[in-house]
């Protein structure tokens, strides 16, 4: 992992109780700090994303954000100097439940205190600090990045000066909470989850596969499966005829060995634990609760210009959440564009179809 890790705190509170020690936030760079620090773009993650959103000499595996970030890309690595920040909580070297506890020389586990998206967005300022950041030029934040990104607008107001926000929102509707829901009682239903504590050599993999499978039914769109996909049949459902794909041997499929594959590839990287926490911090997110109501809290954000993104396909954030944010901004006094992209490919778009999105980052780039 070519992340830096960097402790930003020896003692860190949390917005719904609790104290982590020792708080470490994991970062990676590309591109040059210019002489003034005026040329700062800063990536929040999704859920499920590391730091790595592009490759680089130290690291060259192909980053989550490969097409659009790099030198010559939309977010140019040649005139900007990029930094992506691991999220709090996160199983890629941010303090997570994964974390050893100084006090008790032992995992976090489920002793993490509650972990709400405020949360992430002062560590992430914590970390800007340390290295010497004071303001951003760009903050860019998808899907559970863009929530993170509102927070930290508000909570930090001095620091941001444009913003680009990809298919988030202000709050959770009950569709997301009931999937994330799903997902974490099947997690919790694994049982070599053990209430948390289970071994790291034999973690609750099918909990977090099947977790994954209902994710990836909402991140993409039931017209993008319906071209891609059809009825086709799997190519090992040819070799190995099993009607119900007991024992996960083979799909009769093709749709079912995607989201296998999928689902397989997820289960052994991202912690189970962390899943549960990150998750469970989307649905608990409300700008509201950052002042006396939702219109008091943008109030508060203090920004330039903002590139407000939705997608007509996405149920997980629908277009409509995206263009209540624009329109909130817009009380604010700033700037705002706000766009309804057409892609097939659901809430993952902006990972699907960076063309599309490309040109839409890289003309408000340039414009700001």
């Amino acid at each position: 992992m070519s992340a830096k890790v960097m402790s930003v705190a020896d003692a860190f509170d949390m917005k719904r109780g609790g104290q982590l020690s020792n708080l470490h936030i994991a970062y990676e760079t590309w591109g040059s700090l210019n002489s003034d620090k005026s040329n700062v773009i800063v990536i929040f993650t999704g859920l499920s994303a590391s730091s790595h959103v592009t490759s680089s000499l130290s690291d060259q595996a192909p980053g989550w954000w490969e097409a659009m970030v790099g030198e010559g890309k939309a977010i140019d690595t040649n005139k900007y100097y990029v930094i992506c920040i691991n999220t709090l909580g996160s199983c890629f070297g941010s303090t997570s439940p994964v974390s050893l506890n100084k006090q008790t020389n032992q995992p976090y586990r489920l002793t993490f205190p509650e972990l709400t998206v405020e949360d992430m967005a002062n560590a992430s300022h914590l970390l800007l600090e340390k290295i010497g950041i004071k303001k951003i030029h760009i903050l860019i934040g998808p899907s559970l990045g863009g929530m993170k990104a509102l927070a930290f607008s508000i909570l930090h107001n001095t620091t941001v000066d444009n913003m680009i926000l990809i298919s988030t929102a202000t709050q959770a509707l009950p569709y997301a909470i009931a999937l994330r829901s799903l997902q974490r009682e099947v997690i919790r239903k694994d049982p070599l989850w053990n209430n948390g504590f289970y071994s790291y050599e034999k973690p609750p993999l099918n909990g977090v596969r099947i977790a994954r499978k209902i994710g990836m039914t909402s991140y993409r769109s039931a017209n993008e499966w319906a071209q891609r996909f059809g009825r086709k049949k799997s190519v090992e459902n040819k070799l190995n005829q099993n009607t119900f794909g007991i024992e996960n041997t083979s799909f009769e499929f093709e749709i079912e060995s995607y989201l296998e594959h999928q689902a397989v590839k997820f289960q052994n990287i991202f912690d189970a634990n962390c899943y549960l926490y990150l998750s469970r911090a989307m649905d608990w997110f409300d700008v509201a609760n950052l002042g006396k109501s939702s219109l008091d809290a943008f109030s508060k954000i203090n920004i330039n210009k903002a590139l407000v993104l939705g997608v007509d396909t996405d149920t997980l954030f629908p277009p409509q959440q995206q263009k209540e944010i624009a329109e909130n901004l817009s009380l604010s006094n700033a700037k705002v564009e706000y766009k309804e992209l057409t892609c097939i490919q659901g809430h993952d778009s902006f990972l699907a179809d960076t063309g599309t999105f490309s040109k839409e980052i890289s003309l408000f780039i340039k414009n700001v």
